[in-house]
């Protein structure tokens, strides 16, 4: 189903690079009911400190330590007060920054993630938004900081067929720098999320590039 796993020195990169590296790649968590693998197909960058709409944009702190390095880890933060999503973290360690996982196509376990996302009536509403992805895949606090590069991790990240084409927009439902096209996505994916900014939502991401 897919390759190796990435290693820490693949990862290591600025968020903008590692945001197209990591769309086709695959995420995987292993949980006491079993594991879900997901194929990414939507993701987006926030850098450190020269980015509004960071976490670390102004500096360090016990809930952003994670994102400050050593890259491949994952940075798991909690969202209006009910949702959790994942980032991948990249970057040299001690320079902040991560790329959010926002969508993915389930490829194992898809039994087990139907039972968790009842609500999603198509497969591929799974996990189509970052909260919806984490939910399918089982992810939660405990796995805040674990190593996505090693194999006795139970959240691991592997390589496997890259995105034909990529497609970028402005990012999701952020308060600042809302115009940058920091967003990433599969062409075509049927996964990838509804595009919302200032609470309005369009049908499909806008296609810029």
């Amino acid at each position: 189903m897919a390759d190796r796993l990435f290693t820490s020195d693949e990862l290591a990169l600025d968020p903008l690079d590692l945001a197209t590296v990591l769309l086709g790649s695959v995420l995987e968590c292993d949980g006491p009911d079993g594991t879900v693998a997901a194929k990414l197909t939507e993701v987006e960058a926030y850098r450190g400190e020269d980015d509004p709409a960071s976490h670390c944009y102004r500096g360090r702190t016990p809930r952003n330590q994670v994102m400050w390095g050593p890259a491949g880890h994952l940075y798991v933060y909690f969202v209006y007060g009910m949702h959790f999503c994942a980032n991948v973290v990249g970057r040299e360690d001690g320079e902040p920054g991560a790329v959010l996982v926002r969508a993915a196509e389930i490829v194992d376990g898809v039994e087990l993630a139907r039972r968790r996302r009842k609500a999603a009536r198509r497969d591929e509403q799974l996990a189509q938004g970052p909260a919806r992805l984490t939910s399918a895949l089982g992810i939660g606090p405990q796995h805040n900081g674990v190593d996505l590069t090693s194999a006795a991790s139970p959240v691991r990240l592997r390589h496997a067929e890259p995105a034909a084409v990529i497609r970028t927009g402005p990012r999701v439902g952020v308060a600042a720098a809302m115009d940058l096209p920091w967003r990433f996505w599969a062409d075509g994916a049927p996964s990838v999320s509804a595009y919302r900014r200032g609470g309005k939502v369009r049908a499909r991401p806008p296609k810029v590039s």
